[in-house]
């Protein structure tokens, strides 16, 4: 899987897709990316993944090569090259080519999408639930980096909270925001349920939008549970009846432990179950067919 590569608007073998040493993406994490998962042949979500990957790059101001539409053409025509069942897509653009910080070097994008297996969490943590801890790196403040571009450079802070969770064995690492309100995990968002009331936190509180979190999202009031966006701090965590987490790689997932304390009864809650059901059935019936 994955033997075929698009790169600045060819497909060439996996061996033979590589960037210039000059490469901003390379040098200085100068650029933007989308995860995306493939179900039963469809690409699901895939517009809402390529509109994100575009605007994230109008923000930083990098020029994309096409149209969004030919960006989804282009995917699906490399997952059905590589035959991708069930998969993961990673996107990643670049400002292009040029030594020194200065943008105005880089005179033409990189573009580079490639198809994986991708399991973030053993099956095991989808039935009995994930272990989570607080970590001390912090999300960037809006001031320093804007939460819903989804950059390169922004997920060191990332990668440096999932180092603290593994050292410590946990399955995940929670990241809370300059003002010590919780934000989100390392590549997932976060959900609270509190007598039957579901509460994420807003994008103000420094998270990125997630398209799965929004997903889930739609389902809960599909099913009519009441549901908010809300600051809210690990005290609301620990003293919650359920929790769980969301994200392209992680799917849906329950958590039962944060810092030592039991969320609820220690097991996946009801309405978690639901909403995972109820993901899992989408991702079968939904998405563009390669």
């Amino acid at each position: 899987m994955g033997q075929w590569v698009y790169m600045n608007g060819k497909t060439v073998p996996a061996e033979e897709a590589v960037i210039s040493p000059y490469d901003h993406g390379f040098l200085y994490g100068d650029g933007v990316f989308e995860g995306i998962r493939i179900y039963g042949g469809r690409v699901f979500k895939l517009r809402e993944h390529i509109e994100r990957l575009f605007a994230s790059a109008r923000a930083l101001m990098i020029v994309m090569p096409g149209s969004v539409e030919q960006m989804i053409e282009s995917v699906l025509q490399l997952v059905k090259m590589n035959e991708c069942e069930d998969g993961y897509v990673r996107i990643t653009v670049s400002r292009g080519v040029g030594l020194g910080l200065d943008p105005r070097v880089c005179k033409c994008a990189t573009v580079i999408v490639m198809t994986d297996k991708l399991a973030l969490y053993p099956p095991e943590m989808y039935t009995n639930g994930l272990e989570v801890v607080t970590v001390s790196t912090r999300i960037p403040p809006a001031q320093s980096i804007e939460p819903r571009v989804k950059s390169l450079g922004k997920y060191l802070c990332n990668i440096q909270a999932k180092i603290e969770a593994n050292r410590v064995g946990a399955g995940e690492g929670l990241m809370l925001n300059i003002e010590g309100y919780v934000a989100e995990a390392t590549g997932d968002n976060i959900f609270l349920i509190k007598n039957g009331r579901i509460m994420t936190p807003p994008s103000y509180a420094g998270i990125l939008e997630g398209i799965t979190r929004n997903t889930v999202m739609e389902l809960a009031r599909a099913r009519e549970y009441p549901l908010r966006e809300s600051l809210f701090t690990l005290f609301d965590v620990y003293t919650s009846d359920e929790c769980f987490l969301t994200g392209t790689a992680a799917e849906v997932i329950p958590v039962v432990r944060v810092d030592g304390r039991t969320i609820g009864a220690g097991i996946p809650g009801p309405i978690t179950l639901d909403l995972i059901s109820a993901f899992r059935e989408l991702t079968q019936s939904e998405g563009m067919r390669a």
